[in-house]
């Protein structure tokens, strides 16, 4: 079981803190209502000790009783919705993407990075859209998404070399596996401002993704649209778009393009 070695004679050496987290973390999109002998299982903790957990955790609010099991409760929910990176960061960014969305009718994606994963903290999609892998609160790896090529070409250079020490999944025939061709479409993405990924996800389906910039010019989350591989829109149709509704969500979140000595602005920052 984690946590555990010869110097603490076997006991768990974790801190309540952490054990805490262990139990809360065992919760996931696939797992969303477990058992108390799943959450031991899945938190490497004795039965007793994640009675107690649980027993203090649906006290407080963070879990509920339901069918036999324990969910994720609502307090929790109030609490991560304080998170900048999340509640605040959808509602500065949903005007923009109801109007991405309308122009497309298909998945308008806004997502932020988190270690070497990619979350998505928002998702507009219509009953004819193109199916998609990705839901809101859910994670995905970096180089296979266009939001993900964003965030991982305006990450710290350590971070790239991580992703790019990893073995690279292939989800299609199309995905992305080699990492100097990775290195070098991230080079692009920086030039160019905007990422697009061909069928790397799912064999139907592209997407067009761009930065959202704080106010400093850092970018703090990215946003795509995704589109089917054979209809009528195509990548260089939807730049401008996507490019627009990035800039529009950026402003919001108090960004101003670059200016020259001039004083005028300078065509295409984004």
């Amino acid at each position: 079981m984690p946590g555990k070695n010869a110097a603490t004679g076997g006991r768990d050496a974790r801190s309540l803190s952490v054990r805490t987290l262990d139990v809360l973390g065992a919760f996931g999109a696939a797992r969303p209502r477990l058992t108390l002998s799943e959450l031991s299982r899945a938190s490497g903790l004795s039965l007793t000790t994640t009675h107690r957990i649980v027993t203090d955790l649906v006290e407080w609010g963070a879990l509920e009783e339901a069918d036999g099991g324990y969910q994720v409760g609502l307090r929790l929910w109030e609490a991560a919705c304080a998170a900048p990176r999340g509640l605040a960061l959808r509602e500065t960014a949903l005007p923009a993407m109801e109007d991405l969305y309308e122009a497309t009718h298909e998945n308008a994606q806004l997502a932020v990075r988190e270690g070497l994963e990619v979350v998505y903290v928002e998702r507009i999609t219509g009953r004819g859209a193109v199916r998609v892998l990705t839901k809101v609160g859910g994670r995905f790896a970096l180089p296979a998404t266009g939001v993900g090529l964003v965030l991982l070409a305006h990450a710290p250079r350590e971070v790239h070399e991580r992703v790019l020490a990893e073995p690279l999944r292939r989800w299609t025939p199309y995905t992305v596996t080699d990492p100097a061709v990775l290195r070098k479409m991230l080079a692009e993405v920086r030039c160019a401002g905007t990422a697009l990924s061909d069928r790397q996800v799912t064999e139907d389906a592209f997407s067009v993704a761009c930065p959202v910039r704080g106010v400093g010019g850092e970018v703090v989350a990215a946003l795509s649209v995704v589109v089917r591989s054979d209809g009528p829109l195509t990548p260089k149709a939807l730049a401008p778009a996507v490019q627009g509704a990035s800039r529009s969500i950026s402003r919001a979140l108090g960004w101003e393009p670059a200016r020259p000595a001039g004083g005028r602005r300078l065509l295409g920052a984004s």
